[in-house]
C-alpha cells in the first residue's frame, strides 16, 4: 500500500485551496452574494465562478504542460491569471 508523498509544494497547494474555500464561505456568510451575468454563458454566483475557475485552471494547467515546453511556474501563473479573470468578470 503506497502513501502520497506530502512534499512542501503539495501541502501548500492543498492548504491554499482549503484557505480559499474557507475565505469564500466566510465572505458568503458575512455578505451574501447574488447571481449575475458576466462573459460566461450562464448566470453565476461567486461560488459558481470559484468552482468553474478552479476546474478551468486545473485542466488548463495540465493542458499547457502536456502541449508546450513552458516551465511549471509559467503554467501555474497562467492558470492563476485565468482563474482571477473568471472570478472577476465571469
Amino acid at each position: 500500500m503506497g502513501w502520497m508523498a506530502w512534499t512542501l509544494p503539495t501541502a501548500l497547494f492543498f492548504a491554499g485551496i482549503a484557505l480559499l474555500l474557507s475565505a469564500m464561505t466566510a465572505w458568503q456568510v458575512l455578505s451574501p452574494g447574488h447571481e449575475r451575468k458576466g462573459f460566461l454563458p450562464l448566470t453565476t454566483t461567486r461560488g459558481d465562478r470559484l468552482f468553474i475557475g478552479l476546474l478551468v485552471a486545473a485542466y488548463g494547467h495540465l493542458l499547457v504542460l502536456a502541449l508546450t515546453d513552458w516551465p511549471l511556474w509559467g503554467a501555474s501563473i497562467g492558470s492563476l491569471v485565468v482563474m482571477i479573470i473568471i472570478m472577476k468578470w465571469g
